[in-house]
């Protein structure tokens, strides 16, 4: 009852704290730590890949009441498609399960998300393509938050595709090879990234104790700030989140100037 107490004293202190202040137009989440959490808890795979879903509905109630107005998370990514089947499909199930809930449910009414779903998506079974898309289809014209859901994502790959992208545009115009070769530049390609409409993250938060990108938004994160959070992701509190954003405040943005 005292922890309680005084944990929502602390949660309320650190809120006063960071509310007023400059928050990130663009937050990256590395949600990390399911199966860790749910192997020292006892629990299913699948129990922690739905209690980290939950979690997510969390934070993202966190960020709208800091006006936070774009978040990515990265639900799946390449290499994951790789694990054992079993495991895949406990993923693919809660992707599925929730995209429809913040949907029928009313939370991405309520938070005011636009939910889009990026990565290599043909990859994907086709429910859980279809799932995506319809909740892409029904939140469109919500203004709240935009939502990226990186699902079959990579940092490589998106690279990769961003330059086929502007390749098949040059080939389809026409273009010579000088030609192409002048027009490639950084702005260039930043067009033709999944997140080609997004500013670049200001603050990206891993959790799990991990101290690495694993491939999260490699061209987007060259000046981003990072936090790293020891709390597996479904065990992720609101004071490790204000934390993590008072951390942010607290730095001098150089951008290598």
């Amino acid at each position: 009852m005292l922890r309680r107490l005084v944990y929502r004293l602390y949660e309320r202190q650190l809120l006063a704290e960071v509310l007023g202040r400059p928050v990130p137009r663009h937050l990256g989440l590395i949600q990390d730590g399911h199966r860790r959490f749910a192997r020292h808890a006892g629990l299913s795979n699948l129990s922690g890949y739905r209690l980290g879903a939950s979690k997510a509905e969390e934070v993202l109630a966190w960020c709208r009441e800091l006006r936070i107005p774009m978040v990515t998370m990265w639900w799946l990514s390449t290499e994951n498609l790789a694990r054992e089947p079993e495991d895949v499909a406990a993923v693919l199930r809660v992707i599925e399960d929730k995209m429809a809930e913040w949907v029928q449910g009313g939370l991405a009414r309520r938070l005011g998300l636009r939910i889009r779903p990026i990565g290599k998506l043909e990859l994907l079974p086709a429910t859980t393509l279809e799932a995506l898309r319809a909740a892409e289809d029904a939140t469109r014209a919500h203004t709240g938050m935009l939502l990226n859901v990186g699902v079959g994502y990579g940092g490589r790959q998106e690279i990769v595709d961003a330059v086929r992208g502007y390749l098949g545009d040059c080939f389809l115009r026409g273009a010579t090879p000088e030609e192409i070769l002048a027009e490639l530049t950084a702005e260039t390609l930043d067009k033709y990234l999944y997140t080609g409409d997004c500013p670049d993250p200001d603050l990206i938060i891993r959790t799990s104790g991990e101290v690495r990108l694993s491939g999260f938004l490699l061209w987007q994160s060259a000046y981003s700030e990072f936090y790293f959070c020891d709390a597996y992701w479904p065990a992720f509190r609101k004071i490790d989140f204000l934390r993590a954003i008072r951390s942010y405040q607290q730095r001098t943005r150089r951008f290598g100037r």
